[in-house]
C-alpha cells in the first residue's frame, strides 16, 4: 500500500482510463456524490467512466448517478473507491472485485488500508472535498452537475455545516461549488429542511424510548425491524437518524442501534471531548471521532447492551 498525495493521485487518474468507480454499503452522500463527482470530472477529460451501480441507493440520492451506472466491470477497467473506509463497506455487488481496486479516495481517519495506492484525508470533513482538489489539479471544469454532486457531498457529512468536522476548507469548496450554479437553495430545502412524516414519527419514537446514561450526558436507541414496520418508514426516512438522539440538549455522544436483516447497524455520534470511533472499533467498525459505526452480528438486545457497556466503560 502507498499513500499519494493529492496530485499523486490526478497522476494515477491522468495515466489510466476505463474507469469504474466504487461506493460503500447502505450508501450516503458524500459516497454518492464523490462517486457522481469522479465519474463527471473523468469523463469530461474524455476518459471511459461509470460508477458501478448501489442498488442500495434511496431516491433521495438515486439521481445523482443518473446516466453514470454499469451493471458490470470489464476484466482491464480501472476500479477506484470513493469514502469506502474498509473492505466490509464495499456493497454485494463490489464485494467480488476487492482485490482489484487499484486506487482508494477516503477521508476516514481510522480507515483500513486494503488497496495499492490510497490517498487517505482524515483532516477532510467528507470525500467529496477530495474529488473536488484532485479533479482541479487535473484541469476539469468544474460545471453545475459537478458542483451539485460535491454540494450533496460535502454538506451532508457536516450536517450542512453545523458538525465539528467543518474547516475553512468545507467552506471554501461548497462557495465554489455555488460558483458553478449548483441550486444550494434547493438542494438545502431537500436535503434538510424536508421531512416526511414517517420521518417525524420515528423521531416521535425515539423522544418515547430513548434511554439516558450517566445522567444524560449519553444516550442509546435500539429500532427493531417490527417498530419500523409498524411505524411504515423508508430507508430515506432513516437516513441520518442518529443524528436525532444526539441532538437532545445535554447529550455529548449517543449510539443508534437499528435492526437490518440478521444485523444490527450501530451509528455513534458524538461532541468535541468524545471519540465515537473507540466505541465502534469496540465491534470491529470505525469512523472519525464525531462519527462512526460498526455492524453487530448478535440480537439487538443483546446489542444494546453490549454499546451500553462499551460506552460507560470508555467515558470512564
Amino acid at each position: 500500500m502507498k499513500k499519494l498525495t493529492r496530485s499523486e493521485a490526478a497522476g494515477f487518474l491522468q495515466e489510466h482510463d476505463n474507469f469504474v468507480i466504487l461506493s460503500h454499503r447502505r450508501p450516503d452522500g458524500d459516497t454518492l456524490g464523490s462517486s457522481a463527482a469522479l465519474c463527471l470530472g473523468l469523463r469530461q477529460l474524455g476518459k471511459t467512466a461509470h460508477v458501478l451501480r448501489n442498488p442500495e441507493a434511496t431516491d433521495r440520492f438515486s439521481w445523482l448517478h443518473q446516466g453514470l451506472t454499469t451493471e458490470t466491470v470489464g476484466a482491464e477497467d480501472t476500479l477506484v473507491s470513493v469514502d469506502v473506509a474498509s473492505p466490509g463497506m464495499l456493497p454485494g455487488e463490489a464485494a467480488p472485485y476487492q482485490e482489484r481496486i487499484a486506487l482508494r479516495l477516503d477521508h476516514h481517519s481510522s480507515a483500513t488500508s486494503f488497496t495499492p495506492l490510497e490517498l487517505v484525508d482524515g483532516a477532510s470533513a467528507s470525500c467529496a472535498e477530495l474529488v473536488w482538489d484532485v479533479l482541479s489539479l487535473m484541469g476539469v471544469r468544474m460545471d453545475r452537475d459537478i458542483g451539485e454532486a460535491v454540494y450533496v457531498g460535502l454538506s451532508t457529512d457536516t450536517g450542512c455545516f453545523r458538525y465539528a468536522n467543518t474547516t475553512a476548507h468545507t467552506f471554501l469548496t461548497a462557495s465554489q461549488c455555488a460558483q458553478t450554479g449548483a441550486r444550494i437553495y434547493e438542494l438545502n430545502q431537500a436535503l434538510f429542511e424536508s421531512n416526511s412524516l414517517g420521518c417525524l414519527k420515528m423521531r416521535a419514537w425515539i423522544v418515547d424510548h430513548l434511554r439516558l446514561l450517566r445522567d444524560g450526558e449519553m444516550a442509546l436507541c435500539a429500532i427493531s425491524k417490527a417498530v419500523e414496520q409498524e411505524i411504515g418508514v423508508t430507508e430515506d426516512d432513516m437516513d441520518n437518524i442518529s443524528a436525532f438522539p444526539r441532538s437532545v440538549a445535554g447529550v455529548r455522544v449517543a449510539s443508534t442501534l437499528r435492526e437490518v436483516g440478521d444485523e444490527v447497524k450501530l451509528s455513534v455520534r458524538a461532541v468535541p471531548g468524545y471519540d465515537a470511533a473507540r466505541i465502534a472499533a469496540r465491534f470491529g467498525g470505525g469512523g472519525h471521532v464525531g462519527a462512526a459505526g460498526a455492524t453487530l452480528r448478535m440480537p439487538l438486545e443483546e446489542a444494546a447492551r453490549a454499546v451500553e457497556q462499551a460506552m460507560l466503560e470508555l467515558a470512564d
